[in-house]
């Protein structure tokens, strides 16, 4: 949905009396903060889901690498530990994938 789309929804839901007009200003607002947020920054490749891959910092027995991705992924997080658990005694690969990612990914 378009900025000027939103606004319009805005404005009708305003005129019909579901938004108060304390509401409807500070919805606008944000909407229009986003309009100039977005005008200031850098254009970035939209990468979705892999720039809200964190480690956890709750569920964790090592790095919080498997509770992070159970977040990202909405997959229970023991799953993932027996993924990788998996991968360790068949390949090796899962410790290495695993370090790897304790490294680079950034803890929450």
């Amino acid at each position: 949905m378009t900025d000027a789309e939103e606004l319009n929804k805005l404005a009708d839901l305003h005129a019909r009396g579901v938004l108060s007009d304390e509401e409807f200003a500070k919805a606008k607002a944000r909407v229009l903060d986003g309009q100039a947020r977005a005008a200031q920054s850098p254009a970035a490749p939209n990468l979705g889901p892999v720039n809200g891959l964190r480690r956890d910092r709750t569920d964790r027995w090592l790095g919080g690498v498997c509770g992070g991705i159970a977040r990202a992924t909405n997959v229970d997080s023991w799953i993932w530990r027996l993924l990788f658990t998996a991968l360790t005694l068949a390949f090796g690969g899962g410790i290495l994938l695993y370090i790897l990612l304790w490294i680079f990914v950034p803890e929450e």
